[in-house]
């Protein structure tokens, strides 16, 4: 057994969540906030048999679309001062971790 952990954007989490229970999986989801651009995410967590997961992940890379996003950048000048720029960078998409489950219980 095997447990799949999948960070996604809060853009596409509604999409990975209703895809992933239409297929049968039942998932577990947790609000989290990402560290480089703090910005919203969803973590999906789901116990899968070794087999399935797969088709977890298609299901995952499916609807986790990346996308290009501007962000405001800031730097510092030796003598104190600031300046801000944009910044393009890849948002989106999924980060996945598959684990090995030593013990399952439902109880």
């Amino acid at each position: 057994m095997k447990l799949v952990l999948a960070i996604v954007s809060n853009d596409d989490s509604a999409a990975v969540s209703s895809a992933l229970t239409r297929n049968g999986f039942q998932v577990t989801k947790l609000a989290t906030t990402g560290g480089f651009l703090m910005a919203g995410n969803t973590t999906f967590l789901t116990g899968v048999e070794d087999e399935q997961v797969d088709k977890v992940l298609e299901v995952i890379a499916e609807k986790s679309s990346k996308r290009t996003q501007i962000v405001p950048s800031t730097t510092t000048a030796d003598v104190g001062m600031y300046s801000a720029f944009p910044v393009q960078v890849t948002v989106g998409g999924a980060t996945v971790f598959v684990l090995n489950v030593e013990r399952y219980e439902k109880v």
